[in-house]
């Protein structure tokens, strides 16, 4: 099969599983799961989980630095001014580097 073929047939998997948390592995071996969010005739998008020790260091880091620059209150005074963390990172791939495609149980 052509490269285009392979795309082709990629784009056809992550349209039938738009909206699903799912394994991807590409053409150089890496895994990545996580949630199609959005597809175009060279790309998939996907939110991929950000892990509780990445969410942590970056949270840490946010806080520390309004602090340095707002006062130990931010912006607005407590409570007010820091979001929740993000759970998700947005990650594009090209169809074309994509191998497999796996349906994986959210729960």
């Amino acid at each position: 099969m052509t490269m285009k073929n392979d795309s082709k047939k990629m784009y056809e998997q992550c349209k039938k599983h738009m909206h699903s948390y799912v394994l991807i592995e590409t053409i150089e071996g890496a895994r990545i799961d996580g949630i199609i969010t959005g597809l175009d005739d060279e790309y998939v998008y996907m939110a991929v989980p950000i892990d509780a020790q990445t969410q942590m260091t970056n949270v840490s880091r946010d806080v520390e630095h309004d602090y340095r620059q707002f006062g130990p209150y931010g912006w607005y005074g407590p409570g007010f001014g820091y979001g929740p963390p993000r759970r998700f990172r947005r990650v594009v791939l090209p169809l074309a580097a994509l191998a497999a495609l796996s349906l994986l149980a959210w729960y």
